[in-house]
Formats: structure tokens, C-alpha cells, sequence
């Protein structure tokens, strides 16, 4: 999606005229929904003057295209300027350039490609930028088809318009050699260079054609993580991380390596929410302490992911090593301490105090894991706490590590890759089901397909078309009904008797429901399809939630009487009924907010309760 787009005549006129920066933030709010801030328009108002002096020679195309702030498909990340044209050969071409107010920087030389700069009010590490522009490229050669078929040459550069070179210089220091290379920085007094480069890759205009092409090419699927994680072991870099994902990344191989060296603990808890990039990260690492000769493990309590992962791993690796590689949570209880140099824990919130299927083994799960291994990482989301007895809190890591004599820093992970990568659908849902109020009340970036039907029957017909195209579509429910199933094959647990609907439970089957060629035919829950994603889900709401006078409330007591996650609140309702509602709630709130996460293109929605399928309907229409 762009933002603004124009030609290099009209842009360089929209520049003299002072209308540039108040013409981007009203279609900035037409396209986004929302506004940007006072800061980030007075930036523009800075750097476009500058690009316009870059372009004011007479050798780049009048009819060049402009774009400004294009959204990078399946992320919440833009691109700040984007000149179309046609390099020598005839080909499409486009130059991305991204832009920095800064005016100096500091190397951070125990991390790649990262460096100290002062923004957002303070000095911060952030990514290189020719790193930041170069894996913007990258993301748009992996996902946009057009760009792929029509072979759209891309080359990418930054421009520090404001930093004054030193001798010997920071940010064009030889540690930073590779990624400059891919991604040219220029900076104050670069103007002419920056040009030469431009007009090196832009000979003749394209009317646009270029921006057209990019801005509109089907998006291929996303590159799965099940399907690559073979590959990553195998130490190909299947995923380029970009942004706070680099600074993780970075961050957390510092840390391991401090306490490979020093024996000290060390424990990085990670913030983030839904497709986030979390588990993309944490697999990340695995490859690559692992290529240290580090003893680590990938940690997650929910067993669906693992067993995607191991059934994909199957015909590369041993299952002796997948098994050394993946684990789960209630593994740590008889550890020794610091057997482990790293162990990269995955959906923390679902850490638990008690191990063992009746919930009786160990202590507590966080501290056998920070006692197990020399450096801990934790990714967590709150929101996603979705059983009685998740324990897993920034509170009680923190307070667990600091028990253990660990050092402890917080990150926090918040580009968007799922949902099309709508931060705003996120915070919109959280709106909408009364997890908390936000400031997308009214809408979000409307790239993100979803929808509320009114027949079960109809939500399975559209995920059965979605699912002939790549097997990436599921039905996914709320569990508010009894696993009849397991007493008979020839049983249905979900029935809607009106609607001629009746499918089953995936429990009976694989434990890769996921990945599996029949799943399309079984119904998924919370318990197989948090840590997962897919292209689309279908949603079933059951009973448990309902919209009443005005109010989406909660009734914990309407799930299915075999639902663990709720056991203990009916006799916690009897003691303290007020907690006893409180976490039931908090329960079911977050199990369909996950559920509603699940899928990176579109959710369909259909609702037992009338009214709560109305008002999500309602509050669809009323999106801007």
C-alpha cells in the first residue's frame, strides 16, 4: 500500500509548494485510518526537501514514479521514498531509499549490524540503516509475485542527509562493510553521489508502472516457518529479521555469549504480541547457537508447534536430534544447574508451576528453566494466557530470575507480521472483545479480510476454498463442546442441527494437525493451534461469549465440562467468586483473541450468540 505517489515532476512541485508534508498526512489518514504523529511529519517536511534537491537534475526522468511510505506486505514496517523507472536494459527498477534524521551515530561493535543513535528522546540501539533498507528489499522480493516474475531489479540505499562525516567514521566503519554494500549509505554532502546512484539504476521513466506493479502484485503465501525450519537447521537463512527482530536477535546472542564466557546468568525476557515474529526469532537462534557449539534447546509447554516442527525435521534429522533440539517446558524439573548454555523458551505464557500430567511434578517451571541454563530467553504475550493454571508473567520471571542471582533485561518485539501485518486489527480486536480499550476503536489498516456469517455451514464452504489452494486454512473453534468423538468415530462434536453442520474434533487425530492434507476436514481448539499460523482461519464463538445490553461478557461455565484450562474455577466460584469470574474471564477473552490471530490474510467469523455476531458485524461496517 502507498501512501503518497506521484511522479519526480509533481513530487518536485508538491515539494516547492509546501503542500508535500500536508498531502502525505491526509492520504496518510485516508489509507492508515488513523494519524501520524507531529514528529513524523515534520521529518517529512526535512528529508523530502533534501530528495527533492537529489532529484532536480534533468538525467532522472521527469516521469519517474514516486512512492512515499509504502507498507511492506505481512508487516506494520513502511518504506520512507521509492523511485520507479527503467534501468538500462529496459528493466523495471526501483530505488529504495530510506531516510534518517540523525546527525551522528555510535558502533555497537559486539552486535551485527546494529548502532547507538540518539532517537525517541534518548541515545537507543537501532539497526544499521543500509541493514534496515536492505531487509526491506529482501522482504519485498520474498513476498510480491510481480516483483518475482517480471524480475523488477530493486536496489536499496539510506540517506543521512543530517550526519557530518568523521574521520575515522562511525557508521561507514568496516564492521558495517557487508550490509553497506548491499545498501549504499549516504550522507551529508552525499547529495551527488546519491544521485549518480540513482541515475545508475534509473535511465528511463516509467509513468509509474514500476510503483503499479509493486504496489498491486498478488502476494505469494508467506514463507512458513514448518516448511523452512529444515533448511534453517541446515544453516540456510530462510528468514531475514528486520527491525526489533534484529535487536533481539542481537541482543540475545550477546547475552548467551557473555554467559558462555563469564558462567554468570543472564535472562532476556521478550515482549510481544501476536505474530510478532517471536517463534521466527527464537528458531533463529537455535541455528545459530547451536552452529556455536552451544548446548540449547527450543522450549515451548504446547506440543502442537513441536510436533509440526519434528514432522517436518523427520526426513533430514534423526528424531534422537530433533528430540535434543525441542522440548517441552516440564523437562527442566531434575536438571542440574547451568547444564544448559541456552534455552529459548517460546510461549512462556503458558509456563506452568507444576509439571506432569496431573500437574504434580517440580516446582515452578520459570525457575527450573533459569536454574537449568547459564542464559534464559523468554518470549511472552501476556494476552495469551489462556489456562488456569499460565503462570507465565514478566512478574514472575522477573521474580524468579532475581531469586537465582540473574541479570535481567527487557525487550519488547512490536513489528507485525501476522494479520497482514495490521497492528491495528490487533489492537482493534482487543477493542472490539474488551480486552482493553485503545485508540483503534473505529478501524485499522483494511488490507486484513474479515468477516462474520451467519451459517456454520457457510464459514466451512469458505475455508474449504481457501484450503485448496496450499492446505493453509483451518477451522478453528472455541471449546464449548464435549469430545464425544472419542467414544465414536461415527459421532460429531460440533452439531448445528439448523444449519446441516456437523464435524469433529481434531483431537482423535494427528498430533501435525496442521500441516496434515485432511485437517480441513476436522475442527481445531486453543490447545492445537496457539504458537501455529495459517492464511486464513475460520472461527466458530461459542456460547462462552455473548454480546448483552450494549456489553461483551464472558460465562466460563459454557465450555465443555473436558476443557482443562477451566478446571478448579467452579470450586474457586464457591470460595472467592469475584476471582473465580476475573480469570474465567480473562481466560475466554484471550482464547478467542488468539484464535482470531491465527491467520496471516483473513478470519471468518461465525457466532453461536446472534447479538455478538451483529455487533462484530457492526463494528466491521463501521471500519474506516
Amino acid at each position: 500500500m502507498l501512501v503518497y505517489e506521484s511522479t519526480k515532476q509533481y513530487f518536485i512541485e508538491d515539494v516547492i509548494n509546501d503542500q508535500i508534508s500536508s498531502m502525505i498526512e491526509k492520504k496518510f489518514k485516508d489509507k492508515m485510518g488513523f494519524h501520524t504523529t507531529k514528529n513524523e511529519i515534520k521529518s517529512w517536511e526535512n528529508s523530502l526537501r533534501f530528495m527533492q534537491g537529489v532529484l532536480s537534475d534533468n538525467s532522472i526522468p521527469d516521469n519517474s514514479g514516486v512512492a512515499i511510505e509504502f507498507k511492506i506486505p505481512y508487516t506494520s514496517k513502511r518504506i520512507d521514498f521509492i523511485l520507479s523507472g527503467k534501468n538500462e536494459a529496459d528493466e523495471n527498477s526501483a530505488i529504495i531509499v530510506e531516510l534518517k534524521q540523525w546527525e551522528k551515530a555510535e558502533i555497537v561493535s559486539e552486535k551485527e549490524a546494529i548502532v547507538r543513535t540518539f532517537v525517541g528522546g534518548g541515545e537507543r540501539e537501532v539497526l544499521h540503516p543500509s541493514y534496515q533498507a536492505w531487509s526491506y528489499a529482501n522482504h519485498i522480493e520474498d513476498y510480491n509475485e510481480n516483483v518475482q516474475q517480471q524480475d523488477i531489479k530493486i536496489k536499496p540505499c539510506a540517506y543521512l542527509h543530517n550526519y557530518i562525516k568523521n574521520d575515522p567514521d562511525q557508521i561507514t566503519s568496516k564492521i558495517y562493510d557487508y550490509y553497506i554494500e548491499k545498501a549504499p549509505v549516504f550522507l551529508k554532502g552525499d547529495a551527488l553521489k546519491l544521485r549518480d546512484f540513482i541515475k545508475k539504476y534509473i535511465k528511463y521513466g516509467d509513468d509509474k508502472e514500476t510503483l503499479y506493479l509493486i504496489e498491486n502484485g498478488k502476494l505469494r503465501p508467506s514463507k512458513s516457518l514448518q516448511d523452512y525450519l529444515g533448511s534453517m537447521l541446515d544453516g540456510n537463512p530462510e528468514f531475514v529479521m528486520i527491525d526489533d527482530q534484529k535487536l533481539v536477535y542481537e541482543t540475545a546472542l550477546l547475552f548467551a555469549k557473555q554467559s558462555f564466557e563469564d558462567g554468570k546468568k543472564r535472562v532476556l525476557i521478550v515482549q510481544g504480541g501476536p505474530g510478532t515474529g517471536k517463534t521466527v526469532v527464537a528458531v533463529n537462534l537455535l541455528v545459530e547457537l547451536t552452529k556455536r557449539n552451544m548446548v540449547c534447546q527450543y522450549v515451548s509447554k504446547n506440543s502442537a508447534p513441536r510436533s509440526v516442527y519434528s514432522a517436518k525435521l523427520k526426513k533430514t534429522f534423526t528424531k534422537n536430534r530433533i528430540d535434543n533440539l525441542f522440548c517441552g517446558s516440564g523437562n527442566y524439573i531434575n536438571s542440574d544447574k547451568n547444564v544448559f548454555d541456552a534455552l529459548i523458551v517460546d510461549e512462556s505464557h503458558r509456563l506452568n508451576a507444576k509439571s506432569g500430567i496431573y500437574s504434580n511434578l517440580g516446582e515452578n517451571q520459570v525457575k527450573e528453566i533459569i536454574n537449568a541454563s547459564k542464559f534464559s530467553l523468554f518470549f511472552i504475550d501476556e494476552s495469551q494466557r489462556i489456562h488456569i493454571k499460565d503462570i507465565g508473567s514478566t512478574e514472575e520471571i522477573m521474580y524468579q530470575a532475581n531469586g537465582l542471582g540473574a541479570e535481567v533485561d527487557v525487550m519488547e518485539l512490536s513489528s507485525q507480521f501476522r494479520c497482514n501485518g495490521s497492528d491495528g486489527y490487533i489492537a482493534w480486536l482487543d477493542d472490539v472483545l474488551g480486552i482493553r480499550e485503545t485508540g483503534n476503536s473505529e478501524g485499522f489498516d483494511l488490507d486484513y479480510d474479515i468477516q462474520v456469517v451467519d451459517d456454520p455451514s457457510v464459514l466451512r464452504d469458505l475455508i474449504f476454498e481457501k484450503n485448496k489452494k496450499n492446505n493453509k486454512a483451518r477451522l478453528i473453534a472455541g471449546y464449548c463442546w464435549d469430545w464425544v468423538s472419542k467414544k465414536s468415530n461415527y459421532l460429531n462434536d460440533l452439531v448445528f442441527d439448523k444449519y446441516d453442520f456437523g464435524m469433529q474434533w481434531n483431537f482423535s487425530g494427528s498430533s501435525t494437525w496442521a500441516i496434515d492434507s485432511d485437517s480441513v476436514n476436522q475442527v481445531g481448539c486453543i490447545h492445537t493451534s496457539q504458537g501455529l499460523e495459517f492464511d486464513y482461519v475460520g472461527v466458530i464463538i461459542g456460547p462462552d461469549i455473548c454480546y448483552v445490553d450494549g456489553e461483551v461478557i464472558c460465562d466460563f461455565t459454557k465450555r465443555s465440562s473436558s476443557d482443562r484450562s477451566i478446571f478448579g474455577l467452579k470450586k474457586l466460584m464457591r470460595e472467592n467468586p469475584d476471582e473465580a469470574k476475573r480469570i474465567g474471564d480473562e481466560i475466554v477473552r484471550n482464547t478467542y483473541r488468539t484464535l482470531m490471530t491465527r491467520g496471516q490474510k483473513g478470519c471468518f467469523v461465525y457466532c453461536v450468540d446472534e447479538a455478538l455476531g451483529k455487533y462484530l458485524r457492526y463494528r466491521i461496517s463501521s471500519l474506516k
